[in-house]
């Protein structure tokens, strides 16, 4: 037996530690929720006005005592800050029971969410008392599926809500924001809070309005863009948030470890005529692109013939590595890699090139090189002339220092025609720099950019899909150039050029809380990173019953066909008997192609992925029918409450 797992059996995990330190509260919330029960409606709305007023009260003694002792700014604020904390915990236990006294008035009634009548149904079980308590002091809850974090969430919420320094609840989608802050808002508004909601289609003056609520729900990206367009604000009534005081992340490894190094980034117009360059050089291009899909379609073809060859193999290995390097996402390349020689056989060359120091000679046969891994493509002296056969001079940029000399040494000409001259110099210079680059962006949206995707074409538009999520991220552009191309790529109206303006990683956002904490079904496996990053502790919350679910090891097929064959097969036996199914997948294609399969094999069924996005309330309400067969992006993986029927 490990070290590691002998000290867990002998001493326990760190969360069963701290949940130990902690379960005294369950019995102390109980009883107070219990104690409540002779109060009437407006007696809860009246008590939560009165902690409302002695946290103020604690946090105006906290100030005046910082005054007198003189103390400076970062020593007061950290003094105000543990006085507010201190009366939160004094006011923990009956601000929990108060929210679970409320839940428990509130079953059997109704609410509208999302257009459709909800009737509640829930009540804080004694576990879930705890999750809460491991959010409030800013950890992680680790929580298993179903256990109903949205829920856990609603104590710890309320009770930082009564500073009214405002508390931000993180959702992966719009969706989930719109439908938490409706549902959840019920028990709030019960209380006397208010609640708001940030949506990607609101207006400035709108989100103003719903941050000035105690409790506001958005994703990652909303309160991320909107702080930097508060950065970027001219006067201070155009900023719409109050602060960074407590945030509770919903699928907190999604948001702050996969996401985590994701620049949001806000850019703007520039005054240039790039998309009248772009249009020009698409077509060269295109060209380009098409004479290298023959050579790698020809290389393919001898590696097809040959590939059982022993006596051949660095030969057979280096067409390989030529292909991987000409075209990485070639469908007939890919089906190829999905065999474990082949893919050894490949390994085996790429490290021989690499010791022998010839790598580079790998790619002479091709037009362009491109790196997968790093994004850059190398077009070759080949390629060159496919793009342009007439003019040997096309891709020289003039050296600006040497060019500079030559003119300052002509004595012939005055200093004015000298500065006239060294002006035309650095316009060719710029011309050339801007169209190589243009080009080296056509040539990565042909070459590393996927239709349907990495981005969709709707209503001839080039939309981005978000890669962790499977949504369409609306009025988001690539940058430098590279949305341009994309669009020349498509041939749909290529928009105009913009520049950054702003820009902060989610990492450094999250950061600036005071307080954070954060909830998901599979925390452990990144407890090291949040613990060095943000400083959260994750805490594993026991589930409420004995989890009777089998989960099943995974299989692995030799090839994406069978893959999917098996996937048809194993709905089709679901299907039959009255089973739902959700089928997740990893971009709109796959979707899109097991849709096809699936009407084929005349089995009914719904889509979910960017391009159905408005239809996202509707399915997942039929999701869980007898029969569904849904089949999803990621976009419906995270935190969608897919209720089974009976």
């Amino acid at each position: 037996m490990r070290l590691d797992k002998y000290l867990v059996r002998l001493f326990g995990s760190s969360s069963d530690r701290y949940l130990k330190k902690i379960k005294h509260i369950i019995p102390e919330i109980n009883d107070a929720c219990e104690g409540m029960n002779g109060l009437s409606d407006d007696d809860l709305r009246a008590r939560t006005q009165e902690m409302i007023a002695f946290i103020a009260k604690s946090r105006n003694d906290a100030k005046e005592q910082v005054e007198k002792n003189g103390l400076s700014s970062e020593a007061a604020d950290s003094a105000i800050y543990e006085a507010e904390q201190a009366a939160l915990e004094s006011l923990k236990i009956e601000a929990f029971a108060l929210v679970k006294q409320t839940c428990k008035r509130l079953m059997g009634t109704t609410a509208k969410v999302m257009g459709n009548d909800l009737e509640w149904n829930m009540v804080p079980f004694d576990v879930q008392l705890l999750g809460a308590d491991v959010l409030h002091n800013g950890n992680i809850a680790e929580m298993k599926t179903g256990e109903g974090k949205t829920l856990v969430a609603t104590m710890p919420i309320f009770l930082n809500a009564l500073t009214g320094r405002g508390v931000h609840v993180v959702t992966v989608n719009d969706y989930l924001a719109e439908r938490d802050a409706e549902w959840m808002g019920v028990i709030y508004n019960f209380l006397g809070l208010t609640v708001g909601k940030i949506l990607n289609s609101m207006p400035p003056t709108q989100r103003k309005q719903q941050y000035a609520c105690d409790i506001v729900y958005g994703t990652n990206n909303e309160f991320g863009f909107d702080y930097l367009r508060d950065n970027m604000a001219v006067h201070h009534e155009h900023m719409v948030q109050r602060g960074h005081y407590y945030a509770i992340v919903d699928e907190v490894d999604s948001v702050l470890v996969d996401e985590a190094r994701t620049p949001l980034i806000i850019s703007g117009p520039v005054q240039s005529n790039t998309h009248e360059l772009f249009k020009k050089l698409q077509p060269q291009v295109d060209r380009l692109v098409r004479a290298q899909k023959r050579k790698v379609n020809q290389l393919l073809d001898e590696i097809a013939n040959t590939a059982d060859d022993k006596e051949h193999e660095l030969e057979i290995g280096t067409k390989l590595l030529q292909v991987q390097h000409g075209e990485p996402k070639n469908p007939r390349f890919l089906k190829l890699m999905q065999q474990g020689d082949i893919q050894d056989k490949l390994f085996r060359t790429e490290n021989y090139y690499m010791q022998e120091k010839r790598l580079h000679e790998v790619d002479d046969f091709l037009l362009y090189a491109i790196d997968e891994k790093n994004h850059t493509i190398v077009i070759s002296d080949e390629g060159r002339k496919v793009l342009n056969p007439e003019d040997p001079e096309y891709f020289v940029i003039p050296d600006i220092g040497d060019e500079f000399v030559k003119v300052d040494e002509d004595t012939a000409l005055s200093e004015e025609d000298k500065q006239i001259a060294k002006n035309e110099i650095q316009k060719k210079h710029s011309q050339k720099s801007e169209m190589i680059h243009n080009i080296t962006q056509l040539l990565r949206a042909y070459a590393l950019y996927e239709k349907d995707v990495e981005y969709v074409v709707k209503d001839g538009k080039v939309l981005i899909v978000d890669e962790f999520t499977g949504r369409i991220l609306p009025g988001r552009r690539y940058s430098d150039g590279l949305h341009q191309a994309i669009e020349a790529k498509e041939r749909v109206r290529i928009e105009g050029e913009n520049q950054t303006l702003a820009t902060i990683t989610l990492q450094n956002y999250f950061r600036m809380y005071d307080k954070l904490a954060g909830m998901t079904g599979t925390a452990a496996t990144e407890a090291s990173e949040f613990e060095q990053i943000y400083s959260l502790e994750v805490v594993s919350v026991p589930t409420n019953q004995p989890v009777v679910r089998v989960d099943h090891d995974d299989r692995i097929y030799k090839s994406r066909t069978a893959k999917h064959q098996a996937i048809i097969n194993e709905i089709s036996d679901c299907f039959k008997k009255g089973q739902p199914v959700l089928v997740g997948t990893i971009s709109v294609e796959i979707s899109e192609m097991l849709s096809k399969n699936l009407k084929r094999a005349g089995i009914p069924h719904n889509v979910l992925n960017a391009k159905q996005h408005q239809r996202e309330a509707e399915v997942v309400a039929l999701a869980g029918q007898r029969s569904a067969v849904t089949i999803a992006t990621n976009m419906a993986g995270r935190g969608t409450d897919i209720k089974i029927t009976d």
